[in-house]
């Protein structure tokens, strides 16, 4: 036989019910040929989805299942609260794999948008609009009010996605000074924060080291200059009879 996906829901019912009845999973690995060296563990895996589904977890289901956005987000909470590992909840939501479940945690832990079925990319294109400070209070406001919904907030008030996702960001790390309009106003040096300080520090660096470096050369051409004129070698150039 082949992969171990090539295996049919006769074959894969077969080997678990054998499991089940007392037979090794090495053993069965062995004799049905289960590719590479944890067979066995595939042998689990299929025990594992019997004993929550049973038999119908393993029929031929339509590849590149969809998934509702509650559905994930049920999943993601039962994990996150510790009630099952990850195969225990791909099992129990009847998740293809548990790769795809970690996939959507990492997302989810990172802040980044659980998609439905109906994610509505006019939301991510709309045009950026001018907005007031206190608009963009008003908006972060509603948005950290309901679970940091970066695109209910955006269809809300009209403005796009990435406009609600900065200003939630700025807010969260600067507060309402975050959410000032700094168009075409330098900031002040009183208002930088300790990392721009820091970076205004490496510019005045480089510019002074640059200066230095200039002043190093003209240096050593007058001190070259200097020489030449007491070995009596150096010529004055264009000059006038």
């Amino acid at each position: 036989m082949g992969r171990n996906g090539n295996y049919s829901s006769k074959i894969k019912i077969e080997i678990v019910k054998r499991y089940i009845n007392g037979e090794s999973a090495i053993q069965l690995a062995r004799i049905y040929r289960l590719n590479g060296k944890n067979g066995n563990i595939t042998i689990y895996r299929w025990v594992k989805k019997y004993e929550a589904m049973g038999e119908e977890i393993f029929s031929n289901k339509p590849r590149n299942k969809r998934y509702s956005k509650e559905l994930k987000l049920e999943a993601i909470e039962e994990y996150n609260n510790g009630e099952g590992s990850a195969e225990q909840i791909a099992n129990k939501f009847e998740i293809s794999s548990t790769s795809i479940l970690r996939q959507w945690i990492k997302k989810y832990n990172s802040h980044i948008e659980i998609k439905d079925y109906d994610p509505k990319p006019e939301v991510y294109m709309t045009k950026s609009r001018k907005t007031t400070k206190k608009e963009r209070i008003e908006i972060v406001d509603y948005c950290l009010s309901n679970k940091k919904n970066y695109k209910t907030a955006a269809i809300k008030f009209g403005v796009n996605y990435a406009q609600v996702f900065s200003w939630t960001k700025k807010y969260i790390e600067f507060g309402e000074a975050g959410l000032n309009d700094k168009r075409g106003r330098k900031k002040l040096e009183s208002e930088l924060t300790e990392v721009e300080k820091l970076k205004l520090e490496v510019k005045r660096l480089d510019a002074r080291n640059k200066y230095l470096e200039m002043e190093s050369e003209v240096l050593k051409k007058l001190e070259e200059m200097e020489r030449e004129v007491a070995n009596g070698s150096y010529k004055k150039r264009n000059t006038k009879r």
